[in-house]
């Protein structure tokens, strides 16, 4: 059976980010798909170092979630034009854990202006990992979301969802493809 890992990077309180992650684990599991969903706020990652950070207990343990999936699906916020500091120390702890690795993107960001600002961390892991982007990523603003930073914040925009069913779906076949049994 092919694993999926769903990772939201976000460390905001109410992250709009998580709930895109929280909506890739939902339909997954809907379509029978295994799958884990963590949040890096329930862990404590150090900074990259380049000293002893990989072998802290959570960077060790998110190297393993990562080895483990045959495709990964990271929720991040975008930030001055960029994903967020969390995802880029995920990629510099986890690094080979992402060799060859199916990896999809759902970005929320403040406005649309930053569509292309994940590419910078699909460059990052396609060149240095070689890992296979799914190009149907999800990118997705404020307005986008119903109760928008509340306890019951939920997507509300049926193009958002569309998008989530095509990325889970695109995340799934490229992986089960491509799985080394």
């Amino acid at each position: 059976m092919t694993n999926i890992a769903i990772i939201s990077c976000s460390l905001h309180p109410q992250s709009r980010s998580y709930v895109l992650a929280q909506q890739a684990h939902t339909l997954l599991q809907a379509r029978g798909v295994d799958s884990t969903l963590t949040d890096l706020r329930d862990m404590n990652i150090p900074m990259c170092d380049a000293t002893d950070a990989y072998d802290h207990p959570d960077s060790v343990a998110i190297k393993e979630i990562i080895n483990e999936a045959d495709g990964i699906l990271m929720a991040f916020p975008i930030y001055t034009y960029d994903g967020n500091a969390a995802g880029k120390n995920l990629m510099e702890i986890a690094g080979r854990a992402f060799t060859d690795k199916v990896v999809g993107f759902m970005c929320a960001a403040g406005g649309q202006r930053s569509f292309m600002s994940a590419m910078g961390f699909a460059n990052n892991l396609m060149l240095d990992f070689r890992v296979i982007f799914v190009p149907r990523y999800v990118y997705a603003v404020g307005s986008d979301f119903g109760d928008d930073r509340e306890q019951t914040m939920h997507i509300a925009s049926d193009k958002i969802m569309d998008r989530m069913r095509e990325l889970v779906e695109e995340t799934v076949r490229i992986a089960s493809a491509l799985k080394k049994d």
